[in-house]
């Protein structure tokens, strides 16, 4: 009897881990353009196939543009930019369009307030 109740415990505390909702945060990533040329931005997640702003959208900014990007994201969750010069997808930060390449020191945790300005020089 003692061995059937731990069991059902054990099922029991189980479903509700995996029922358990994720957390959310919020971050925003601070971004410079410090290029002559307009530059285009999108934000992937690491942990999840999730592209902020999504949609075939980008965040823009124009030569000079200092942005605050706000997100919800999931507590913990892995988040690298891409930028690319709008117009010339072969000039880039960070992983580039389509999170397509590797980068130091481009992604962050999500775990709530702002990135450090983010430069992106030539």
């Amino acid at each position: 009897m003692v061995a059937k109740t731990t069991l059902r415990w054990v099922v029991v505390a189980l479903a509700m881990a995996v029922a358990a909702p994720v957390v959310a945060a919020d971050v925003t990533f601070v971004m410079r353009n410090d290029h002559p040329n307009a530059v285009e931005v999108e934000l992937y997640s690491q942990d999840r196939d999730h592209v902020w702003p999504g949609d075939n959208q980008v965040f823009y900014l124009d030569d000079g543009e200092t942005k605050q990007i706000p997100l919800s994201c999931e507590e913990g969750e892995t988040i690298c930019y891409g930028a690319w010069i709008s117009g010339d997808k072969q000039s880039y930060w960070g992983t580039g369009p389509e999170n397509a390449e590797n980068c130091e020191n481009c992604c962050y945790t999500c775990t709530g307030g702002q990135t450090e300005q983010i430069n992106l020089t030539e």
